[in-house]
């Protein structure tokens, strides 16, 4: 559970204004990232928990974990000057608090998580960044309106046997397929992120094993004759003759790949995860007829 630090003494050195500059933390103990001017105001966490009370005090955060001991936290607070516009996600944090207060960028070293935060005028300052890099990338994915498969075959209209092989393939574009990219940003956090179809699983409606096909599949040619598809193809056993409607439904699932990364140099957070997506159609199997004299 953090323990956070009251913020106070950054506070009381934003009123000295353009015309000082003041150290935050005393003599040789002093980070030279921690100071202050006219332009940023930055206010360090370092990894003991103490309250603001005489000048040249830090403010500072802990973290303790299971052995009850604390784990270092130390994060760096840089007040964002000019502050983000209103509709940024960190300023409708603060509106919704009573708006008193400003944004800061938050930088920890040790788990190299860059993020911002709206800290209330006089409030105690978090050990980590409250809007979380991979909060921003899930906004750039939004953004992609990634769809299921485009299925190319089968075909609604296609003829289609009992025991001939079918071939499954699917048009590739960057919504339904990939690889479609974006950016979102809160705050002084930009984040980029990539996203791609991985595989796809087809539920052919007939109750057999599912398909597992790491591709698009491959485009059926005349000149392949009755061979199988090299890589994504299947089989029906029996006709979809007693299926509603005389069809068979079938399901091709995405698995979409997602990759993001922190663009801002001063951190070099990256994170991934997967998103599915579904697309169905129904399909018609056949007998094949056999002429005997």
């Amino acid at each position: 559970m953090l323990r956070h630090a009251a913020a106070a003494a950054a506070a009381a050195l934003l009123v000295l204004g353009a015309a000082s500059q003041a150290a935050v933390g005393d003599g040789a103990s002093a980070s030279p990232r921690c100071s202050t001017s006219h332009i940023l105001v930055t206010v360090c966490a370092s990894d003991q928990t103490s309250r603001p009370g005489s000048p040249g005090h830090q403010a500072s955060a802990s973290r303790t974990g299971s052995s009850g001991s604390p784990s270092a936290a130390k994060c760096t607070y840089t007040k964002l000057d000019p502050q983000p516009p209103a509709d940024n996600l960190a300023m409708q944090d603060g509106k919704r608090q009573g708006g008193k207060g400003a944004v800061y960028q938050v930088y920890c070293p040790a788990t190299a998580r860059i993020g911002v935060v709206w800290i209330a005028d006089g409030a105690l300052a978090p050990a980590q960044p409250a809007i979380d890099p991979e909060t921003v990338a899930r906004r750039a994915v939004d953004s992609m309106k990634l769809t299921g498969p485009d299925i190319a075959s089968p075909r609604p209209a296609g003829h289609y046997v009992v025991g001939m092989p079918m071939w499954m393939w699917v048009n590739q574009g960057p919504t339904t397929y990939g690889p479609a990219t974006a950016t979102a940003a809160a705050g002084g956090v930009t984040v980029a992120a990539t996203a791609r179809v991985s595989s796809i699983t087809w539920t052919m409606g007939d109750g057999g094993t599912p398909v597992v096909c790491h591709g698009p599949g491959t485009r059926y040619q005349p000149s392949m004759g009755l061979a199988d598809s090299p890589d994504c193809g299947y089989r029906y056993t029996r006709p979809s003759s007693r299926m509603p409607g005389h069809r068979y439904t079938v399901t091709a699932t995405s698995t979409w790949t997602i990759t993001w990364q922190v663009q801002d140099g001063a951190a070099a957070d990256t994170g991934q995860w997967t998103e599915t997506r579904t697309t169905t159609q129904t399909t018609a199997i056949g007998e094949a007829q056999a002429l005997t004299s």
